[in-house]
């Protein structure tokens, strides 16, 4: 009976005793006295780690990353403890997520060595969530802008109105190049839209159904449209670069903002500085847009971003700014996944830059249309907008001099 007792008393005691509180060690951290580190948990995450990626902050994960086995340590053939291999199960899994495992295949390449992609979700979200958001706003913004300044300034008129004279402003050859660029652009702006809005906005209204459909037929015209909007921007590129290299005039139209400021419209060369700008926009932002399509046509066989990284680190400008180096080694599948982003928010961009050189063209300025309608302008839209292209037709005999009794027409600045 007494032993009973004694038992029961010394089981409450022990019960009752303060257990002290065990302490998870936060990732990257080196663990303390009392605290559970990583080689506690035999490389695998703690508590702590686990939360801190539930509530979406960024972890140390060099501990799993860099915990891939080691065949040095694997027991001998005697041995009756330890990994024969060297390496776990785990450890295994480790390395072949983030590409460190010896894998052979015997067919597929490079490519299919890859047997896990860690960075398959990364570049999923960002296309699910940034990239439509902010280049969805970004065209919308810009849409928004523009009818904004349209109520506040109004279209720009012609000033005293046309004098019914009109000289060549573009030949067939310029205006043919013109709408091929404008209209493979459209097409591929379009169809590219769709690729990447079809899930959330079209699906649930209209149907999966046709939604896919949609999207199938989208894809093959984005791939074959993109040969004739390669093809239209080279032509445009030869026959225009020459007056679209920057000179002095630039300076008087931008301090001008283009006749916004002063009530008077700046001298002008063929292209003014505003036309200059989206000349070199579509030319640099277009060729971008090119290789990178390139690289999405022919898979796996344009590698753009680890050497493009490699030559960033190597002129060090990333240690100016503190920020680490970039990775050089890519899997095949990153590469893909970066020229499909890059691809995306660099078209983003130009459509943006297209919107505002469509609101001139058309309702933005009284005339600018005829330039590609049909290749004519008013002789008084000319002189208000390109003086000095006007007179040096004028100088070479293709252009009508000015007739002393017309009061509109006034010399050229």
């Amino acid at each position: 009976m007494l032993r009973t007792i004694l038992a029961v008393v010394a089981t409450v005691l022990f019960c009752s005793a303060p257990i002290a509180a065990q302490q998870v060690v936060p990732p990257g951290n080196p663990p303390v006295e009392g605290e559970i580190g990583h080689d506690a948990t035999g490389g695998a995450q703690t508590l702590e780690d686990i939360l801190a990626r539930q509530r979406g902050e960024e972890i140390d994960d060099s501990f799993r990353r860099e915990a891939i086995g080691n065949p040095d340590n694997a027991a001998s053939m005697t041995g009756q403890l330890g990994t024969l291999g060297g390496v776990s199960d785990a450890e295994l899994w480790r390395a072949l997520r983030y590409g460190e495992a010896n894998v052979t295949v015997s067919a597929g390449g490079d490519v299919a060595t890859v047997l896990v992609q860690d960075g398959g979700m990364r570049w999923y979200e960002f296309r699910q969530g940034p990239l439509r958001t902010y280049g969805g706003w970004l065209l919308i913004g810009t849409l928004i802008a523009l009818a904004v300044f349209f109520l506040v300034r109004g279209r720009i008129k012609i000033d005293g109105g046309k004098i019914g004279r009109t000289v060549t402003r573009f030949e067939f050859i310029e205006r043919a190049s013109h709408w091929l660029l404008a209209g493979s652009f459209i097409l591929l702006g379009i169809t590219g839209l769709f690729s990447l809005f079809g899930r959330p906005l079209i699906a649930p209204y209209l149907g999966k159904e046709f939604n896919s459909t949609l999207l199938i037929y989208s894809k093959l015209i984005h791939n074959n449209v993109a040969w004739a909007f390669i093809v239209a921007l080279v032509m445009v590129f030869v026959m225009w670069v020459a007056h679209n290299i920057p000179n002095r005039t630039d300076l008087k139209w931008f301090a001008q903002a283009g006749g916004i400021i002063g009530n008077k419209h700046p001298p002008a060369k063929k292209f003014n500085a505003g036309q200059k700008i989206i000349f070199w926009s579509v030319i640099l932002l277009g060729a971008s847009i090119s290789v990178s399509g390139l690289a999405l046509l022919f898979p796996f066989e344009i590698q753009l971003f680890g050497k493009t990284f490699a030559f960033i680190n190597w002129t060090g400008v990333l240690g100016w700014f503190d920020i680490a180096p970039l990775p050089e080694y890519l899997a095949p599948q990153e590469e893909m996944q970066l020229a499909q982003l890059w691809h995306a928010i660099v078209a983003f961009v130009l459509m943006a830059i297209i919107l505002a050189h469509i609101y001139i063209g058309s309702v933005g300025m009284e005339g600018a249309f005829d330039a590609m309608g049909n290749g004519e302008v008013d002789e008084a839209w000319a002189h208000q907008h390109h003086s000095i292209w006007l007179e040096e037709l004028k100088e070479k005999g293709e252009a009508p001099p000015d007739p002393d009794t017309d009061p509109k027409v006034t010399p050229a600045e």
